[in-house]
């Protein structure tokens, strides 16, 4: 498969066990493969809204957390107390060999989560509200898990956004109390590769 298909690929999963597949095949290449091929920012451009907001002491859930790549930025911060979870247990494998996270858990965004409510400081999650990926609703469990007081910080493609019931479910959440808007990013290409794909990077504080 030539190397730029694969996004493609991942994106077209038609259920989480298929999604869940394909990441299992592309673990152990995922990291070089990422930076090399396709020069995902994601965590990066994150961190830079993530240190506004959230205190070096926080307990993180990493929501999505793949093979680490956002607990790798956060590291080098000065954030330590972090928390994994990713619907695939091969991408959790190549997580843990980065002795970077505290927990790790399989979960499934959009499903209920084995977390008790205000849990967390904070949870960022990065590339994964995206197309065949986790859905708006899985905002509600993020809320639920997430204290008072604390931030939800995550990439947003712009396309899924729109036509995805991610406009509405973010408004809702907002018009019933449930987290206040703190800040948004412009629209810009997070795949430096794929310059026409953009993304936004959203943070909300938690009511």
């Amino acid at each position: 498969m030539e190397e730029q298909d694969k996004i493609q690929w991942l994106f077209s999963s038609r259920n989480n066990k298929e999604l869940a597949e394909r990441h299992a095949q592309w673990a152990k290449d995922y990291d070089a493969e990422l930076e090399r091929d396709f020069e995902w920012r994601g965590p990066q451009r994150t961190a830079e809204f993530f240190v506004r907001y959230v205190p070096r002491e926080a307990r993180i859930l990493d929501a999505g957390a793949g093979t680490g790549l956002m607990g790798e930025v956060l590291v080098k911060l000065g954030y330590d107390n972090l928390v994994a979870m990713d619907l695939s247990p091969a991408m959790l494998e190549e997580a843990r060999k980065k002795h970077i996270y505290r927990e790790f858990h399989q979960m499934v965004m959009g499903e209920p989560l084995d977390f008790a409510t205000d849990s967390f400081d904070a949870v960022v999650s990065t590339g994964v509200f995206a197309l065949g990926h986790a859905p708006a609703s899985s905002f509600d469990e993020l809320v639920r898990i997430t204290r008072p007081g604390g931030h939800i910080l995550f990439t947003l493609r712009t396309d899924v956004y729109g036509d995805r019931g991610f406009k509405e479910k973010q408004a809702a959440l907002e018009s019933e109390g449930k987290w206040l808007l703190a800040a948004v990013s412009d629209k810009a290409p997070l795949l430096l590769k794929e310059p026409d794909v953009f993304h936004q990077i959203w943070a909300y504080r938690v009511s």
